[in-house]
């Protein structure tokens, strides 16, 4: 037999007054709290604006952030006996395949996404089913104006003679480095399950190794190397410092890394969570996220991307067409092996 939760409120909000009075009734409107895994500084600041659209319309509803890419969340979120201590997560697409293959995010409740069909197919597909794409970050080529006077179109573009020596890239613990070894492989013929000619070809660049994306953005500024594969994001941030920094969008094609926010299997809310996943797939959100400082890229059809990020982000339909993606689900299981063959390769 299913109850009414009206109904049941009802009967025991009216058994309260009739019993002990206001109490038990302003007990049964008590607030909720969703906690939220988010980013780190600035890149939260569109997550935050969701979080208050969703409290204006629930008075009684808090949304906590708590900005961190730490495994220790991830550690918390398995450990947890009963509910989780928080209800959903933001993942780039490897910990995302780790996070459905370790049962701690749910599939998602396609019913309750009114957005959902807004979605780009190819990017929803890559979701296997669980949360939703909530945005993407490019890997392009970004490169020091005042080292570089004829920069590269093309990913082939970066094993021209005049930059040997003068590229770098970021070790293979970070997705950054393990999609240059994949566009490497892929540049010259190979692919995800076969790297070994990615390897050879960024040996033959005489490449300068860093040890994170940040890292290697400083070395951009700091004239050690000429141009790297970087994130648009940290690129643009350069950019807006007046460095002499800017990005190209690489043909046939940047490569998107895609990041999925999902909930968390053991969420006492998920009902609320589907609202929090629709507002992330809504064109308000989608367009605020594109903007400077985020830079984020639009996963759904229909958003005008702002005139300061186009530099960035793709902005047409041909633009989103000719992104290129990773076949992470060939990566990830051998992830430990490259980070440990960079190490051996690329002296620190």
């Amino acid at each position: 037999m299913q109850f009414s939760r009206r109904k049941v409120v009802q009967s025991l909000a009216g058994a309260a007054v009739g019993s002990f009075g206001a109490p038990m009734l302003v007990r049964a409107q008590e607030a909720r709290e969703l906690v939220m895994i988010s980013y780190p500084g600035r890149l939260s600041e569109p997550h935050r604006w969701l979080a208050d659209q969703m409290e204006a319309r629930h008075p009684n509803l808090k949304i906590r952030l708590v900005p961190s890419d730490s495994q220790d969340v991830v550690a918390q979120i398995k450990a947890a006996q009963g509910f989780s201590p928080y209800d959903a997560i933001p993942n780039d697409e490897p910990p995302h395949l780790i996070g459905i293959s370790e049962a701690y995010i749910m599939r998602r409740n396609a019913a309750a996404l009114k957005n959902l069909d807004s979605v780009y197919p190819e990017l929803l597909r890559k979701s296997q089913g669980f949360g939703v794409p909530a945005t993407y970050s490019l890997v392009g080529i970004a490169y020091n104006t005042t080292m570089v006077k004829s920069p590269p179109q093309t990913w082939a573009d970066l094993w021209r003679p005049e930059f040997k020596g003068k590229v770098g890239i970021a070790r293979t613990s970070s997705n950054l480095g393990l999609a240059t070894l994949a566009i490497a492989a892929k540049t010259h013929g190979g692919s995800e399950s076969d790297l070994d000619i990615g390897w050879d070809r960024l040996k033959a660049l005489d490449a300068k190794a860093a040890r994170s994306p940040a890292s290697l953005t400083q070395m951009l500024e700091r004239e050690e190397i000429a141009l790297a594969p970087l994130w648009n994001n940290n690129t643009a941030a350069a950019a807006g410092k007046g460095l002499p920094i800017a990005f190209i969008k690489p043909k046939p094609g940047p490569i998107a890394i895609i990041s999925f926010f999902s909930a968390i299997a053991k969420t006492r809310h998920p009902a609320l969570v589907d609202e929090w996943l629709d507002g992330i797939l809504s064109t308000a959100y989608q367009t605020r996220a594109a903007a400077a400082p985020y830079f984020f890229g639009p996963t759904v059809r229909g958003v005008n991307v702002p005139a300061e990020a186009r530099a960035y982000t793709p902005s047409t339909p041909e633009e989103v067409l000719a992104l290129q993606t990773i076949d992470w689900t060939r990566i990830v299981p051998v992830r430990g092996q490259l980070v440990e063959r960079f190490d051996r390769t690329f002296a620190m």
